[in-house]
């Protein structure tokens, strides 16, 4: 599993990148990070030390569904798919329907943050 670029920069200056991108002004370098969040502390709460040990949790366990994935970490499956919803918003994990279950699946357990 690789290490995910992770990159903070400032609502504003956020915009002004993702407008200067669809204008074709900027072209993003592949080494650039592909998550980005406002705020060290939006960061700190994403990936805190439990969501951390969740998606340890998740890549040493394939869970097959959030049901398994609440009964190995003891964790209510509601909060559990709200954390989980949260993490597939930022590209930390994915969400894999299969038959009648969503199957968590870890994007990646290792970072590496540019500010």
């Amino acid at each position: 599993m690789s290490t995910v670029m992770i990159g903070i920069l400032p609502q504003e200056k956020m915009r002004e990148r993702v407008l200067a991108i669809a204008k074709g002004e900027y072209k993003p370098e592949p080494s650039e990070p592909k998550i980005w969040f406002t705020s060290m502390r939006s960061l700190a709460e994403v990936l805190s030390d439990d969501n951390r040990a969740l998606l340890k949790t998740i890549q040493e366990t394939h869970p097959e569904s959030i049901s398994s994935l609440a009964v190995i970490t003891g964790r209510k499956p509601s909060n559990l798919s709200r954390t989980l919803k949260t993490m597939s918003n930022y590209g930390l994990v994915e969400m894999r329907r299969e038959k009648n279950q969503v199957r968590p699946i870890a994007v990646a357990t290792e970072f590496q943050i540019f500010a």
